[in-house]
């Protein structure tokens, strides 16, 4: 793993944890383990990778310590309905640049983001390639990387449309 990649797992794995997923202390052990491997550099990184079972409690905290010392810390907008809009948009950025796979991110957008939001009209088109990609039959005469490739288009119109004070989050 090299260092730019270290570096992109710990930061995604700190915007999931700031949107209130639920992320193992296995996998914020393996992070530092990656990113050590990836020579990163951070005060501590090697406590974090080196937490035993039995330390995994402490995982969290370490892991969050880590952020901060890499400058990688993410804190959500404080309002609920901004924190899901923000939410929506860094999910999009993930199925965009095709680094989330597009039925699993639409499905994320429509399960966790628009019912909170109450289906705004801004979110249909990602709720829709959700419906269509989970429902999916192969009689229905168009392919499944067809419905992928729709979501993609999908997710890119969503955040070209954008408000610029928001982009930056």
């Amino acid at each position: 793993m090299t260092r730019d990649e270290a570096l992109k797992q710990l930061s995604h794995i700190g915007h999931e944890r700031a949107f209130g997923r639920h992320v193992g202390s296995d996998r914020l052990i393996q992070a530092g383990l990656d990113a050590l491997i990836g020579e990163v550099e951070s005060p501590s990184l090697a406590m974090l990778a080196g937490l035993l079972r039995s330390e995994e409690p402490e995982a969290p905290a370490l892991f969050d310590q880590v952020l901060e010392e890499l400058g990688l810390s993410f804190y959500p907008p404080a309002d609920p309905r901004a924190a899901k809009w923000a939410m929506a948009y860094w999910i999009a950025g993930q199925i965009a640049d095709g680094t989330l796979d597009p039925a699993t991110g639409t499905h994320l957008i429509w399960a966790d983001v628009a019912y909170d939001l109450g289906y705004p009209e801004e979110l249909q088109s990602l709720v829709s390639c959700a419906l269509n990609l989970d429902g999916w039959e192969e009689s229905w005469g168009v392919s499944v990387e067809e419905l992928n490739r729709e979501a993609v288009e999908a997710a890119k119109q969503f955040l070209s449309k954008r408000p610029p004070a928001e982009a930056g989050s």
